[in-house]
């Protein structure tokens, strides 16, 4: 089994110490794990065309791969239609503080927006950004080296604040650990286990803190858009947002 439920392992790691794992995709099975993940498809339409952000791609089953224990979404042009992948865990491993690890490689080149980022579970009765959103990890290629990470709610949406961009030479050249650290306080996000940003606002209300709330998680590369760019150098393609392992570790 690649994917696990432990409600009563220990970690020994200081930022887990108080957390038990209650989720673990090592992605060494040959298919994804449809008892924890849901794929995404289409181009966002009717409701959401472009996927709420002008984006290119389509999302098919067919960008997504498991190889040598990696999961794969890859981002391909065939003709002058963008395919990609998305999957989420909506209804399936939904959870509220704790810790959140994504051990990825990113893609390169201008176009390619490959993101590690979660939703308020009630976000069909509340919709965006009311629900509230946790951008784990987000890249564009058109700015190299840059990782951002964000919150949006209702008071802070559109990357207008309570944002964070870090400049990592080279960071698209390897493997690297994106995760948060989330109690009922503040949101610490990190890179590589170092904390580089943290939201802690002084006042909480519903409109400032959405998060007192089960949240799912989002893996996509995403092509294009408002944030991701519109000029695509479509030279790039294919390209691979690679995951090595994801866990979700849940506060007691």
């Amino acid at each position: 089994m690649s994917v696990f439920l432990f409600f009563l392992i220990q970690s020994t790691e200081s930022l887990k110490s108080q957390e038990s794992l209650i989720f673990f995709d090592d992605f060494s099975n040959s298919s994804i794990d449809l008892n924890y993940w849901n794929y995404e498809l289409g181009d966002g339409c009717p409701e959401l065309c472009g996927w709420g952000n002008l984006e290119s791609q389509i999302y098919t089953k067919n960008n997504i791969l498991i190889e040598n224990n990696k999961l794969i979404i890859k981002a391909t042009k065939e003709d002058q239609t963008y395919f990609s992948g998305r999957l989420n865990t909506k209804d399936k491993i939904e959870f509220q503080y704790g810790t959140v690890e994504v051990r990825a490689k990113l893609p390169k080149g201008k176009g390619v927006w490959p993101a590690i980022w979660m939703l308020g579970f009630d976000i069909d009765e509340t919709p965006w950004p009311a629900c509230g959103e946790i951008d784990v990890m987000e890249y564009v290629g058109k700015n190299p080296s840059e990782i951002h990470t964000t919150v949006h709610t209702s008071d802070s949406y559109g990357n207008s604040k309570n944002t964070k961009v870090i400049n990592l030479k080279n960071i698209e050249n390897g493997f690297h650990i994106y995760s948060i650290d989330w109690n009922a306080n503040r949101i610490n996000f990190l890179i590589d286990n170092n904390i580089v940003y943290s939201f802690l606002p002084e006042t909480k209300t519903d409109e400032i803190w959405p998060f007192d709330k089960p949240f799912y998680l989002i893996l996509n590369l995403a092509i294009g858009g408002r944030f991701g760019g519109f000029e695509i150098d479509d030279s790039i393609f294919p390209q691979e947002f690679i995951i090595d392992y994801v866990k979700v570790y849940k506060r007691n």
